[in-house]
């Protein structure tokens, strides 16, 4: 299969909702089914009015709307959902009973051919790929909540996963505008593994009594987190000199030990005068001074570019 033209969502609630209202937008041909059909039918109703109500609100372009109501239908089962689509999105309970039942039932009346994607955040593809037939179709597709405006999107592939598969998936996600990432089959993969190794930081703060929970999250979105949107922390780091970072370590590594030892590979690209964007190399690779000079303009467009649309949207609510 060289081109996804037709998609089946099993699970339509808001993650896979979100993820069957977001490809209907960009064109394709979309189907939704769930555990009934009267399930399937109110969630259809719910992302029929959403698209309208993004339409409306500039959270969607301009006939998107049309778009969904055009290229989203329902089946009344995940059998009669699966059986001529190109790509299947499973979008189940992040419970593994649950995802295997709703394999074998996909399985049973897909094409042999049909790619398979699961939407797990943490169960690694060699968990679940025994569940299904043909697993040589079979990947990770982890799109983020709320899918129809987070645009990244994790490719996880097993041992037997055919590498064929991966640039036809690209091609469907770059065609609804999501930017894909292949990563290992790990548990948490890179999004849940990094973000919950946040989180239980933030909470190590809290309870040591350091800050309060209202603070940490200040400071989270206001300092670094005010950067995530443009750079990851590679990035972030370059600009900042990986001296800079070696040194800090040194302080955390004193006081919090192995926990927050330096990197080894921090260290060796310090080691070889590599100190990021100061030296022209570092975790991103080299450097030009033109380079140098765009991306410092990128920067400092983007950061203001945020802070005005902050101060356009105002406080979230949770802050009044």
């Amino acid at each position: 299969m060289d081109k996804i033209q037709t998609v089946a969502v099993v699970g339509a609630g808001y993650m896979g909702g979100g993820i069957a209202q977001s490809l209907a937008a960009a064109g394709m041909s979309v189907v939704l089914a769930d555990v009934s059909e009267e399930a399937t039918q109110k969630n259809y109703a719910r992302l029929l009015r959403e698209a309208d109500e993004f339409e409306q609100q500039g959270l969607f372009p301009k006939g998107s709307s049309a778009r969904v109501k055009v290229n989203l239908q329902t089946a009344p089962s995940i059998e009669d959902a699966v059986r001529e689509v190109d790509f299947i999105e499973e979008a189940v309970p992040e419970v593994p009973a649950i995802k295997a039942e709703v394999f074998k039932r996909i399985c049973s009346a897909a094409r042999p051919e049909a790619i398979i994607g699961t939407n797990t955040s943490t169960l690694p593809v060699h968990t679940l790929a025994p569940y299904v037939t043909h697993p040589e179709r079979f990947l990770t597709v982890h799109f983020s909540n709320p899918a129809p405006f987070i645009p990244g999107v994790e490719l996880v592939c097993g041992e037997a996963t055919d590498p064929a598969v991966i640039p036809v998936v690209k091609d469907m996600l770059k065609r609804a505008n999501r930017s894909a990432a292949q990563v290992a089959d790990r548990p948490g993969f890179v999004l849940n593994r990094l973000q919950y190794v946040l989180l239980k930081e933030a909470n190590s703060i809290v309870e040591e009594g350091i800050a309060t929970p209202e603070d940490v999250d200040t400071i989270v979105r206001s300092t670094f987190g005010f950067r995530l949107p443009f750079f990851g922390p590679f990035a972030i780091a370059d600009m900042a000199g990986l001296d800079v970072y070696v040194n800090c370590f040194k302080t955390f590594e004193d006081a919090f030990g192995d926990r927050l030892a330096t990197p080894q590979l921090l260290k060796e690209l310090v080691a070889e005068g590599k100190l990021g964007t100061k030296s022209g190399e570092g975790f991103t690779g080299k450097f030009t001074p033109e380079q140098l000079s765009k991306l410092i303009a990128y920067r400092n467009k983007a950061y203001s570019r945020m802070a005005q649309v902050l101060q356009e949207l105002g406080p979230s609510p949770l802050l009044d």
